[in-house]
């Protein structure tokens, strides 16, 4: 067990300057291909999302920030949603793109083999290019589906040129102080190859774009016992970790929150954060949740969420950095391995505890907010209309 007095002063203000971007698509109704549940008080527009968002921060005081999903989070004024966000005291992150659930889609957007889906793919982009000046966002996020099921289905070396020239329409239209941050994925949709597959291929692509455009990491699109502490060493070490998708994963691309299925791997990924520097507001690396809550409430869910990469990041900045160093001079293996083990067996919960009143907040976030009546209030005044949900 730890508190705050345990923490250096700089170590304290990494701490208290992190913050963690969340998603719309989290507060709306998802499942998987068999069912979807729906759920009381269930946003119906971007603007409840927002709303369910906003009561994240406020019992966090570290999630200021909402990325939007276009067309999911299609508007008539997107400077009115922007101003919407602000009055409760959140703004727009990064805009998501989506060239997947159209049906011209089915063979792939940027990597089509019809030139006509390809022009239709880079002007969606485009428009969430617009869509980003609209809100006050500054970055795009692109995760493509694209890719093949059968062998012969398609040229794998033209389908990468046709991506290169897509990508470079839409980095094009990039200003100052844009980025364009491109995600992977190892499977799904597609089962033969898919276009962006891992971390290597969106590296490519970036570097061939320009200083602009950077990496994103989802910590569930890897092959099952993939080192994905290597993969953010190796991105930060090359100055192009963009971002991070965080979620869990217990098989494949599972959506489950955050440090539910291997908190150690969270740890691991955080400690290289804090060795490279990255967490520093500064550095360029934006921390993200990407998930989806299919049988646990929406907002406790990502509540719950950020709560689990703080103790992860707390736990990181405890290690012990001089003594790892030592042992790690002296090839002392265990030593150097006792050292992380000592900080991440560390009970954190006090010290952010302590950390959270000092800054008016609860030292419980979760168990602030169900004391509260916002699950009633919601469930009672959201009905009728279209409920959001996944692809909605």
């Amino acid at each position: 067990m730890t508190h705050l007095a345990d923490l250096d002063p700089g170590a304290r203000a990494l701490l208290e300057q992190q913050t963690i971007e969340v998603p719309s698509w989290a507060y709306g109704n998802s499942g998987t291909r068999f069912k979807v549940f729906g759920s009381p008080g269930t946003p119906r527009d971007p603007y409840e999302k927002i709303a369910d968002a906003a009561q994240v921060h406020k019992f966090t005081g570290h999630a200021p920030r909402v990325s939007l999903h276009i067309p999911w989070d299609k508007v008539d004024d997107y400077s009115d949603l922007a101003g919407f966000a602000r009055d409760h005291g959140v703004s727009i992150g990064m805009i998501n793109s989506n060239v997947f659930q159209d049906d011209d889609y089915k063979l792939g957007s940027l990597c089509n083999p019809d030139a006509g889906i390809r022009r239709k793919a880079v002007a969606h982009h485009l428009e969430c290019i617009d869509i980003m000046r609209a809100t006050g966002s500054h970055e795009l996020k692109i995760w493509l589906a694209d890719g093949l099921n059968y062998p012969g289905q398609d040229d794998l070396r033209s389908r990468q040129e046709r991506l290169g020239e897509g990508l470079r329409q839409i980095y094009a239209e990039l200003g100052e102080g844009e980025r364009l941050v491109l995600e992977y994925k190892f499977f799904e949709p597609a089962f033969y190859a898919t276009d962006i597959p891992d971390w290597g291929t969106s590296l490519v692509h970036c570097l061939a774009l320009g200083d602009k455009a950077f990496v994103v990491l989802d910590t569930g699109h890897h092959a099952p016992g993939t080192n994905i502490e290597f993969i953010v060493a190796q991105l930060l070490r090359l100055g192009r970790l963009g971002a991070f998708d965080f979620n869990s994963r217990f098989y494949a691309d599972d959506d489950l929150i955050v440090g539910a299925a291997d908190p150690f791997q969270l740890f691991r990924i955080m400690n290289e954060i804090v060795i490279a520097g990255a967490l520093s507001p500064d550095s360029g690396v934006n921390f993200m949740l990407d998930q989806c809550h299919n049988i646990e409430d929406k907002i406790p869910g990502q509540i719950r969420s950020i709560m689990n990469v703080q103790e992860a990041t707390a736990k990181a900045l405890l290690v012990d950095r001089a003594a790892l160093a030592e042992a790690q001079a002296a090839g002392d293996v265990l030593g150097a391995n006792g050292v992380l083990m000592d900080a991440y067996d560390t009970d954190v919960r006090p010290l952010l505890a302590e950390l959270r009143e000092e800054h008016g907040l609860a030292p419980d976030p979760l168990k602030a907010f169900r004391a509260t009546d916002y699950l009633a209030t919601i469930a009672r005044e959201r009905v009728g209309g279209q409920q959001a949900g996944w692809g909605a």
